[in-house]
């Protein structure tokens, strides 16, 4: 896609031809790029022969006085040609038109952005000048931010450079605040009112106090048939779990399952349980259960949510998180519970005022995490099909929706709204920018 931005020079003379048998733009100087990342595959000619693909990237250049990005430029070592795909121009919106030996472009407003008569050979050439400028590269730092600030569930600009620049995560690039207004956000937070009182004080190991709270009922049941989700915060560490429920009378069957899992992760004996005083944890078989298992369980005081303070405010964060990612991306609001899901997971990677230089992961595992495998919530995936599920002429990759992170390292959990199935699939081809 072309973006216009103001300015004029150049430092190099390059030939672009203009293709329409060209899958892809295609250049074989790595020295054009303005940024490259790695990518892997083939691009293959009329004459059967294969050139190994090694980046993909953006190139910046000069058009009509005009400094010009081209996004998605595949970097093919050895090319002697720089290629411009039409297909790939139109598919960005812009519209080719062949009339007497000329090709003119234009923009999606009808503005003619290209004009290049036939050459004699019968192929169409664009001359322009590389240009690398400091504007063009905030462009790109602006671009860069933008989708880390959607891969981070919306995680404001301040937080995303406290975390870049702080190396709590691995994986981050340095992230520069901006401007922009994100609607999602606009949409989906509200203003959260603090609550009043003295600083609390914190626990200094794992398990000693955990805060516990449910929301819920939601009016639209989840994809899992879900209406409720509980929530369990270590104080010292600050890491959140989330577990969904059909019924509040699931809670106790939740903390026996994070109870158990949480003691043989820490290898610490689960001492407090603080809640408010809902019936799902003031009954008799719940009482019985800490008792047994010498757990003091802390009930607030009735209309003092502030006593429970640290569960309230996760949810609420939790949640604002959800919403902003399910409307960022129109999804039906049947995505809420596996838009809670990913918030938890991207909120124990944030920073946190009540854990110093470190992230609740961090605080809790005592390694810190990566964050190279996030992608945007709700987004476009296309995943692999393995060879013993289709034939030699059917399609190799299926279109689903990324909706979560699964447990096994670098997997993504996938859903097929045709099937109204979820699948888990570590090959997978992301497109961040659809929905």
């Amino acid at each position: 896609m072309f973006l216009t931005v103001q300015g004029a020079g150049g430092r190099k003379n390059g030939i672009w031809y203009l293709d329409t048998g060209a899958s892809n733009h295609m250049c074989g100087e790595k020295e054009l790029f303005m940024s490259l990342e790695p990518n892997d595959g083939e691009v293959s000619f009329g004459d059967a022969s294969k050139i190994s693909i090694e980046g993909r990237g953006v190139v910046a250049v000069v058009l009509n006085g005009k400094e010009v990005l081209i996004n998605n430029v595949f970097y093919v070592p050895g090319l002697r040609s720089n290629i411009l795909s039409l297909g790939q121009l139109v598919e960005k919106g812009y519209r080719v038109l062949f009339r007497d030996g000329t090709l003119a472009m234009k923009d999606g407003q009808g503005k003619e952005v290209v004009r290049v008569k036939m050459t004699t050979n019968r192929l169409f050439t664009l001359s322009m000048d590389v240009k690398e400028t400091t504007c063009l590269a905030r462009t790109e730092e602006e671009e860069e931010a933008w989708l880390w600030h959607h891969r981070m569930g919306h995680l404001g600009f301040t937080g995303l450079k406290l975390l870049s620049g702080s190396k709590m995560v691995e994986g981050l690039p340095m992230i520069t605040p901006h401007q922009r207004v994100c609607k999602a956000c606009t949409k989906g937070k509200q203003r959260r009112e603090t609550f009043e009182g003295g600083k609390s004080r914190r626990e200094t190991r794992p398990l000693e106090l955990v805060h516990s709270d449910i929301a819920g009922p939601f009016e639209t049941t989840s994809i899992g048939g879900s209406r409720y989700y509980i929530t369990f915060t270590d104080d010292f560490s600050r890491k959140c779990w989330v577990y969904f429920l059909r019924e509040k009378a699931e809670a106790l069957e939740k903390f026996k399952e994070f109870r158990a899992m949480a003691e043989k992760e820490s290898g610490q004996p689960l001492k407090v349980l603080r809640t408010d005083r809902g019936g799902e944890y003031t009954s008799r078989l719940f009482d019985e259960y800490c008792k047994q298992w010498g757990i003091s369980h802390q009930l607030r005081a009735a209309y003092s949510p502030q006593q429970n303070g640290v569960a309230e405010r996760k949810n609420l964060t939790i949640m604002n998180m959800a919403r902003s990612m399910v409307k960022g991306k129109g999804l039906p609001k049947k995505y809420w519970a596996e838009a809670v899901q990913v918030a938890v997971y991207v909120l124990n990677r944030y920073p946190t005022k009540s854990v110093k230089f470190k992230t609740p992961f961090e605080a809790w595992s005592g390694w810190k995490p990566s964050v190279k495998h996030l992608r945007v919530f709700g987004c476009v995936a296309y995943a692999h099909i393995p060879d013993q599920r289709r034939r030699k002429l059917d399609d190799r990759g299926e279109r689903c929706i990324f909706v979560g992170y699964a447990p096994a390292r670098k997997a993504y959990k996938l859903y097929k709204p045709e099937t109204g199935k979820a699948i888990i699939s570590r090959d997978v081809v992301f497109e961040e920018g659809s929905c």
